[in-house]
């Protein structure tokens, strides 16, 4: 049964996806289709940590009602632009979705889940991209 849930989250996620080409009207700013969604992303995730900053500032550490909303509504436009962006270059949000999973179970597995499971792999990418 947890597999076939998994197997309706990763088809609704790749159904977000293509509801997502209705509402994507962004200009030509460069010959790449994917730069403006990847800047959108970026300044959104900006936007993003910036409401949850107010709630240090502001709120004195405490969620509100009020800015969970906000920060819901943030985390949408974001997932938006990440959906575009993945598009443009070709993905599906399964495909990343999948393959970021197995990656994770690959650190997992090589009890590397700390935040710095990536590091060595990626020394050893950039000696073996420099030679």
């Amino acid at each position: 049964k947890s597999q076939d849930k998994e197997v309706e989250m990763v088809t609704a996620l790749d159904e977000y996806q293509v509801a997502t080409r209705s509402t994507a009207m962004y200009p030509k700013i460069t010959d790449s289709t994917y730069m403006y969604p990847l800047l959108g992303l970026v300044g959104e995730v900006g936007e993003l940590v910036y409401k949850v900053k107010k709630i240090y500032r502001d709120d004195a550490g405490v969620l509100t009602d009020e800015r969970r909303e906000a920060i819901k509504h943030e985390l949408g436009d974001v997932m938006w632009y990440f959906a575009r962006t993945a598009e443009e270059l070709g993905f599906t949000l399964s495909e990343i979705g999948e393959s970021n999973l197995a990656h994770l179970q690959e650190l997992k597995a090589r009890n590397a889940l700390h935040g710095d499971g990536d590091i060595g792999n990626n020394q050893e990418n950039l000696r073996n991209a420099s030679r």
